[in-house]
């Protein structure tokens, strides 16, 4: 499913507004506020001479329907002036596999940050290896350093800013210099910020995509993903879609549109909270670091600072060393957090992890356990009385 936005406001409303204005046409819509979930395939011609010539706004369900229309409207405002067209595809991963898909061809070779999502990763070493491209992993911190890396056959670069689970923040606008330079794409996905703070494609990113399934849904109830891209992509990304038959279902389009309209409450509540424990945690004898970007210390502060304008629930912390069974008792003993591989819904959640198995030009060695933690919409003091909970359990089994 895919939209081309052809013009941007020539006063443009600020981003909260138009996640609320933005693909509404109440009008259309017989005066509804939202748009009707439309379940479609096949859309008739009134002539043969329509038929012949393709006449009329839509012209199969896959290639969109006024419910997806409503969405790749709202998104493409919220991506800004740069944001040349919007695709739908099912899920973060269908948002990588195919963008990364319309952009390279067999003989082809693509660089990826070592911290960038490790589906991501086992995408470029299976389908992609199999086809004929190499991938080629750089620290996340390379910055404009990464011009030695490229060569002749260089079509793309991936970057994730901050860095899946271990949050390293790239120097995005540096990286996309340098791959500009040598005629190469630079795919990120910004799906910790969310275009609301952080408007990649302002910022040398070509294409930029999101799982859509966590913050722009935001009820853990669908499974999403977006890819949004600018002049010079948009007519592979857009021929991609076509040609491998991506679609988004309308139950889903309908529900990413909803989550979309309070995104700012709740992506700023998200912030706030997160940043709250964060601090918190900081401060307990049980751990040894915070990886959170906006904190002044952290290693990334200044690129955060410079180009976000905001921060997601999602941060990770190290623990002092301490035995598995100390961590998995935490673990246990918490009752607010749930354990589960997502994030961006209203609920909070707790999971370790440990990069050092799959990074292959970085070394990751934080010197104790460590764990994700998204912060949910649930009050801060009980989130920490829970966590105080378990730690308890955390320093009983030392």
């Amino acid at each position: 499913m895919t939209f081309s936005k052809d013009n941007e406001p020539t006063d443009p409303l600020r981003a909260e507004t138009r996640l609320v204005v933005s693909g509404r046409d109440t009008e259309a819509q017989k005066g509804f506020v939202n748009p009707p979930i439309v379940r479609g395939s096949t859309v008739l011609y009134p002539t043969a001479g329509d038929l012949h010539a393709h006449r009329g706004e839509f012209h199969y369900g896959r290639h969109g329907t006024p419910t997806t229309r409503a969405l790749q409207d709202a998104l493409a405002a919220l991506e800004g002036s740069k944001c040349a067209g919007v695709g739908l595809v099912p899920s973060g991963v269908s948002a990588i596999s195919t963008a990364l898909l319309s952009i390279l061809k067999a003989g082809d070779h693509i660089l990826v940050c070592d911290s960038v999502y490790r589906p991501t990763r086992n995408f470029c070493d299976g389908i992609l290896a199999r086809y004929g491209v190499e991938t080629n992993y750089f620290d996340p911190l390379i910055g404009s350093d990464i011009a030695a890396l490229f060569r002749p056959n260089t079509r793309a670069v991936m970057v994730e800013a901050p860095g899946s689970q271990s949050l390293e923040m790239p120097d995005v606008p540096a990286i996309a210099a340098v791959a500009h330079a040598h005629e190469a794409f630079v795919v990120d996905d910004n799906t910790w910020a969310t275009p609301l703070f952080r408007r990649a494609l302002e910022q040398g990113v070509d294409i930029s995509i999101q799982a859509a399934t966590k913050y722009i849904g935001g009820h853990s109830d669908i499974m999403f993903g977006t890819i949004s891209a600018n002049a010079e992509a948009w007519p592979a990304i857009s021929e991609g879609i076509r040609l491998l038959g991506v679609c988004a279902g309308p139950d889903d389009v309908f529900l990413a549109l909803r989550g979309l309209r309070t995104l700012a409450v709740r992506l700023r509540h998200h912030q706030q909270a997160a940043i709250d424990v964060a601090q918190w945690l900081a401060k307990r004898p049980e751990v040894a670091r915070i990886l959170h970007p906006a904190f002044p210390d952290d290693p990334g502060h200044a690129i955060w600072k410079r180009d976000f304008t905001g921060a997601s629930g999602l941060f990770s912390i190290v623990l002092k060393p301490a035995p598995p069974q100390a961590v998995d008792a935490l673990l246990d003993s918490v009752k607010l957090f749930g354990m589960g591989y997502s994030w961006g819904g209203y609920e909070s959640l707790i999971i370790p992890f440990d990069c050092a198995a799959y990074r292959t030009v970085t070394r990751w060695a934080p010197g104790g356990p460590t764990l994700r933690l998204h912060i949910g919409l649930e009050n801060v003091d009980d989130l920490k009385a829970d966590l105080e909970r378990g730690f308890e359990a955390f320093n009983a089994r030392q």
